[in-house]
């Protein structure tokens, strides 16, 4: 189990929809939970319906009934493959803002109680570039985004960097591209990201592998499984086995020290700032 302080929470982001992130935060945490790593998924996209396609799942609960002192964290988790655990997070990520000092402590103390049943959070975080899910990035600190090959995604991944940037200089940001036709062509992906984004924001962005365009992948989605348990030597599970070998070999470079405690106080800092999130 990992100390507090080297567990890290990081929120998975992308310029646009459409590019495979829910995919690739499911089945890289199935990857990750097989190294002997605890779990915790995160949904902050206003939904759990694309993870309830990958996994046939359908949560009676999300974090509103949580909020609301309804149920208890223990209720509303959902256990996906794996025993990788999933809080759906529905309307109640919008109502983070708008919480009683006393339903932030409880939400605080319950997620306090689970840090120690996770060692890496996944967030998954909605598309673009919305105060939502700004606010998730900084308060995590380490953001991992995702692209794919085509002109438009580029432009919104670089548009993304540009505003964390902005935000905050000190957020670690890896790059990720999805659904590519080759090697070559994610890597040229990467390093016209990582150029523009050292050349004109002064910001250092860290290439975190890509997952190659895969039949299995479709076909996963048809069954309700994560194609890395359907087709678990398909070139798309091999991609995304070595990005989860990369998180063994790769620290963050920053981290808000507190764990899951750190990244809801500073989410809620940051929402007041906001005046909502």
């Amino acid at each position: 189990m990992l100390s507090r302080s080297n567990k890290r929470v990081i929120a998975v982001a992308s310029g646009k929809g459409g590019v495979g992130k829910t995919n690739l935060v499911i089945n890289l945490g199935i990857a990750l939970a097989r190294s002997a790593k605890k779990i915790l998924v995160l949904d902050a996209d206003l939904g759990l319906a694309n993870v309830d396609v990958l996994l046939d799942i359908n949560p009676k609960y999300n974090l509103q009934h949580l909020i609301s002192g309804q149920k208890s964290l223990s209720d509303i988790i959902v256990e996906g493959p794996n025993q990788i655990k999933i809080v759906p997070g529905g309307s109640g990520i919008i109502e983070l803002a708008d919480m009683t000092d006393g339903q932030r402590e409880r939400l605080i103390s319950s997620f306090v109680e689970l840090e120690n049943q996770s060692d890496i959070t996944l967030i998954d975080t909605g598309a673009g570039i919305s105060k939502n899910v700004l606010s998730f990035i900084l308060a995590a600190g380490e953001v991992l985004i995702l692209t794919t090959p085509e002109p438009t995604a580029i432009t919104d991944a670089y548009g993304l960097i540009k505003v964390i940037n902005q935000k905050d200089i000190d957020v670690d940001i890896k790059l990720l591209v999805n659904m590519a036709s080759n090697e070559k062509e994610a890597k040229e992906v990467s390093e016209r990201i990582s150029l523009v984004s050292k050349q004109f924001l002064n910001k250092h962005i860290e290439d975190f592998g890509f997952v190659l365009r895969d039949s299995a992948i479709s076909q996963a989605v048809k069954r309700q499984q994560p194609f890395i348990l359907s087709f678990p030597y398909s070139d798309a599970s091999k991609c995304i086995n070595r990005i989860a070998n990369r998180f063994d070999d790769t620290a963050p470079k920053t981290s808000n020290g507190e764990g899951l405690r750190g990244f809801l106080s500073k989410l809620f800092r940051i929402g007041e700032n906001y005046g909502h999130l």
